[in-house]
């Protein structure tokens, strides 16, 4: 289902404080950052969507960045606080081991940003595809798995119905932009996430191309790396891709991986 695009007009007068399932993550981090429990002190927030010009017309001059966005959400050091709190949250998004490889006894295998990452760059060095936002698919890539950093890798193995799987991952994604200070980039993020969960774009369809053609990416890689067969990885994503630019990718990485097999039997 498509969702409508963020009202931008609108600021938060207050900050909310994060709850006590995100500050339990912090105090398990090694920078340990503090919250205050005391409640914000609410600002009024100046938005000027259009200048005057001294006869009383609106002006035509572009309004900059500094003028609208910038002064939406907290200001100062409120809004610098909010980002480095954030991004040490996404911390473990880079020190959490992707479960699958786990569970095939990989050692040392990737990480959750390392998946992310890769399938940002498949989105930057996409070729054209008609319609498509190259931009957009990098964001998706970048926050399709950030809720993770709360609720971790949760894999078909663990037994967790869809359902539940995706009310845990938007209750830690709400959560997370509760950190973030809330405001335009947090509802961005939102948006983007739930446009991949629902499959609701092409760009989301390609994304979730993307999330296959890296995983069986990196089970051939971990299958000549370490000498394992990874059938399963490559039989779960079979028929599975939804656009041309993702099935070609696959068949690709299928062919070498056959041509491997070939050449190891001969």
């Amino acid at each position: 289902m498509a969702l409508n695009s963020p009202t931008r007009c609108a600021a938060p007068l207050t900050r909310s404080v994060p709850s006590h399932s995100t500050l339990a993550f912090f105090n398990r981090t090694m920078l340990r950052p503090s919250f205050s429990t005391e409640s914000r002190t609410a600002r009024l927030v100046s938005v000027r969507c259009q200048t005057l010009t001294p006869d009383g017309f609106p002006s035509k001059r572009p309004v900059g960045l500094d003028e609208s966005e910038a002064s939406i959400g907290s200001s100062g050091s409120s809004s610098t606080s909010s980002a480095i709190d954030f991004l040490t949250l996404c911390h473990s998004l880079k020190t959490t081991k992707r479960k699958g490889w786990i569970n095939h006894g990989i050692k040392g295998p990737e990480s959750i940003a390392d998946h992310m990452y890769r399938m940002a760059l498949m989105s930057l060095i996409a070729g054209d595809v008609p319609g498509l936002n190259r931009e957009r698919c990098i964001k998706i890539a970048i926050v399709h798995d950030i809720a993770e950093a709360i609720v971790g890798d949760i894999t078909p193995s663990d037994g967790i119905p869809k359902a539940e799987k995706s009310r845990r991952e938007q209750a830690a994604l709400n959560e997370m932009c509760i950190v973030l200070g809330g405001g335009m980039r947090a509802e961005e993020i939102k948006e983007l996430w739930a446009e991949y969960e629902n499959n609701s774009s092409l760009e989301a369809n390609l994304v979730k191309d993307f999330d296959k053609v890296e995983m069986i990416l990196q089970a051939l890689e971990y299958e000549i790396e370490h000498g394992k067969v990874l059938d399963e990885f490559f039989i779960s994503t079979a028929g599975k891709f939804q656009t041309e630019l993702g099935k070609s990718w696959a068949a690709e990485i299928i062919s070498r991986r056959n041509s491997r097999v070939d050449k190891s039997h001969n």
